[in-house]
């Protein structure tokens, strides 16, 4: 691996380390209730759509991206 690929990757990993990335599974009213909290904080980068768990499940699952520092 070369100095400059070395670089590289060291770069990737900081930024990467920057953020969380979790889906969260719930009733809505419980995830509007978490999202609106990491929103006011600042935390919050990027929120899916919300999609059906299938079946008779009522629940909804969300992918969240949060900033960490």
């Amino acid at each position: 691996m070369t100095t400059r690929e070395r670089a590289y990757a060291k770069a990737n990993n900081q930024r990467a380390a920057h953020f969380t990335e979790l889906w969260i599974v719930g009733r809505p009213e419980d995830i509007a209730a978490m999202v609106q909290v990491a929103s006011a904080s600042g935390r919050l980068v990027y929120l899916s759509a919300p999609r059906l768990m299938g079946g008779d499940d009522t629940r909804q699952r969300r992918y969240l991206r949060l900033r960490t520092k």
